[in-house]
């Protein structure tokens, strides 16, 4: 059995998986794009391909937003909509 003093120990939140999701312009989830995604990346591309689809692209600003997950169950905010 190892002794208390040799085991590793992590920060409380270490295996917490970021997921990413898209909001309207209320800060509510997305309507349409209500998903949960891998990556920042992955979802802001989802959101500009749906906005040009959609609105044609030419409407400024985009009033999609997107937040993400943290350890402790909430969103936050990364990109407000129409910015």
């Amino acid at each position: 059995m190892a002794s208390p003093l040799t085991q590793t120990v992590r920060p409380p939140f270490a295996s917490h998986v970021r997921h990413y999701r898209l909001v309207d312009r209320q800060g509510a989830p997305h309507p349409v794009l209500d998903d949960l995604y891998e990556s920042l990346d992955a979802a802001w591309s989802e959101a500009m391909g749906w906005w040009q689809e959609h609105c044609g692209g030419n409407q400024e600003p985009c009033e999609i937003g997107v937040e993400v997950s943290t350890a402790s169950g909430n969103w936050r905010t990364l990109r407000f909509p129409g910015c």
